[in-house]
């Protein structure tokens, strides 16, 4: 009987670890969202969750910032937005603190979440890396970059860079949930009410294999979000809340198959005692998902000083009546942002405004705020029981501001008795562009991204022609693993249109531009 009990014991060892080999996961356990880049050079590395231990980064940012590690925890690369200025862009480092090979000039606006990355399914070694844009004279839009971590001795280079997605001021919201599939993605950028509309409308991109699709575009009720709002996912996936700083929270649900958001459930309407506090600014679920903590931002002294972190029971008949002010702290101290760890606790950020221009800090300028994350320990637990310890976790000599690594569930799972582990299903609305070159031109920094994936030929040459039929610029070019991309400068260009030509022994591809 002992002999067969190991037997079986055994079978199972194996079954299980061949299930992990065939979809490239360890057997117990992923670390995707292991390695935090955040803030003035602080690193935090969850691989042990009983035991974070800090590490130094080259991030300095105020808001937004993304990392991915691989799937045994090592940090794979980070990105952030490094300014608040008109040459702000989003600066990507590999996993030696180094600017990755050809990252530069990548669009990016720095407000707090508006990156997010996103590996490219089914291929090991591949991530997209996407930027929403909405302050001036930045480009507006979404955009997408291309990485290949097989390049530069394992280091990785940026293989395409800023595809535009749409063109309007996006909200601050980015973020992505895996498909139902367990494989795909989904990502959502929002149309911000800074466009001049009251629109509650969200665009849903499917990633799937080497492709970004067509959006699924929403209206679903009407917001005004004048830029600043998070949608926040649940564990699985399946609901999401989205809170803006004009006090509007309310849940949805979210069909991890199809793409769609329904059921709105209002928890407080916009505009809801806002300047009294509810002007949520951050928020998290706890790993339970039967509490939801929010933090309100301060944004204008003079009304509201204060700045406050509350606990909702998603568990209770009426939630809003559940708040539970956990904490409140004073200007020029403020809250910052609200992230579930790998250790199922709860990390919340902190900053202090020690004059103007408020970022980056003075180099001497060190205190309890900036120092350290303050922890929520026990998050399922109700009340004090949550066990919130305000700047309970040190920094180990680095500081944070008001952002944290805005990473999605890497580790999310298959939807189980969903019925969607496959794509058969997609409606033409998520059709491929035929065209494999994209090209995008950024009159603020004279340059035209010129992009081509999935080619055939290895070496070639690229054209640039004007309105006219002259070639004004032609060089050789090369491909790698079938991408290629160019920054072409354009400050000697006229205004009009220009025609890109890309030709290699396999095929000839031309695209458009404007200068204008």
């Amino acid at each position: 009987m002992k002999q067969c009990l190991e037997t079986k014991h055994t079978f199972i060892i194996i079954l299980f670890t061949l299930f992990s080999i065939i979809y490239k996961t360890p057997a117990f356990s992923q670390s995707q969202n292991s390695s935090w880049a955040l803030g003035d050079s602080a690193g935090v590395d969850f691989s042990n969750i009983s035991n974070p231990q800090i590490f130094k980064t080259s991030v300095v940012s105020r808001g937004s910032c993304v990392t991915v590690a691989d799937t045994i925890g090592n940090l794979v690369f980070y990105a952030f937005t490094s300014t608040f200025s008109s040459d702000s862009s989003t600066v990507v480092m590999n996993s030696t603190n180094q600017t990755m090979q050809n990252s530069q000039s990548i669009i990016g606006s720095s407000l707090y979440n508006e990156l997010v990355i996103v590996p490219n399914p089914n291929l090991v070694d591949s991530y997209y890396l996407f930027c929403g844009s909405v302050t001036d004279p930045i480009p507006k839009g979404f955009f997408y970059s291309k990485i290949d971590m097989t390049l530069n001795g394992g280091l990785g280079a940026v293989v395409q860079k800023n595809i535009r997605l749409n063109s309007f001021r996006n909200g601050d919201c980015v973020t992505a949930i895996k498909h139902g599939n367990g494989k795909d993605w989904w990502v959502f950028s929002k149309y911000s009410n800074f466009n001049g509309s009251s629109f509650n409308r969200f665009y849903i991109y499917l990633v799937t294999q080497d492709s970004v699709h067509a959006p699924i575009i929403q209206n679903m009720n009407d917001a005004f979000d004048i830029d600043f709002q998070k949608i926040i996912f649940n564990s699985d996936g399946t609901k999401f809340m989205q809170i803006s700083t004009v006090g509007l929270m309310q849940q949805f649900d979210f069909d991890r198959c199809t793409g769609i958001i329904s059921n709105p459930v209002i928890i407080f309407p916009e505009l809801n005692q806002s300047i009294h506090g509810r002007n949520f600014w951050t928020g998290a679920y706890s790993a339970d998902d039967s509490k939801f903590y929010a933090a309100t931002q301060i944004f204008s002294v003079s009304i509201n000083p204060t700045s406050r972190l509350f606990q909702f029971d998603l568990t209770a008949p009426n939630i809003a009546a559940s708040i539970d002010t956990l904490w409140e702290i004073q200007y020029p101290a403020q809250c910052g942002a609200l992230r579930l760890a790998p250790d199922n606790k709860i990390y919340f950020s902190t900053f202090y405004d020690f004059g103007f221009p408020g970022y980056p800090y003075p180099d001497t300028a060190y205190n309890q705020y900036n120092s350290n994350l303050s922890v929520i320990n026990f998050p399922d637990s109700v009340g004090s029981a949550c066990g919130f310890v305000p700047h309970g976790f040190n920094l180990g000599g680095y500081r944070a501001y008001a952002g944290l690594p805005n990473n999605p569930k890497y580790d999310l799972g298959p939807l189980v008795g969903s019925g969607c582990d496959t794509l058969s299903g997609i409606s033409e609305a998520h059709s491929v562009p035929a065209t494999n070159l994209y090209v995008y031109h950024d009159s603020r920094l004279d340059i035209a991204f010129v992009n081509a994936n999935n080619l055939k030929g290895k070496t070639g040459i690229l054209i640039c022609y004007d309105i006219q039929g002259r070639e004004i610029f032609k060089e050789p070019l090369q491909t790698t693993n079938g991408y290629y991309t160019k920054d072409l400068a354009t400050h000697s260009f006229s205004t009009g249109i220009y025609m890109v030509q890309l030709i290699t022994d396999k095929e000839k591809l031309s695209q458009k531009f404007v200068v204008d």
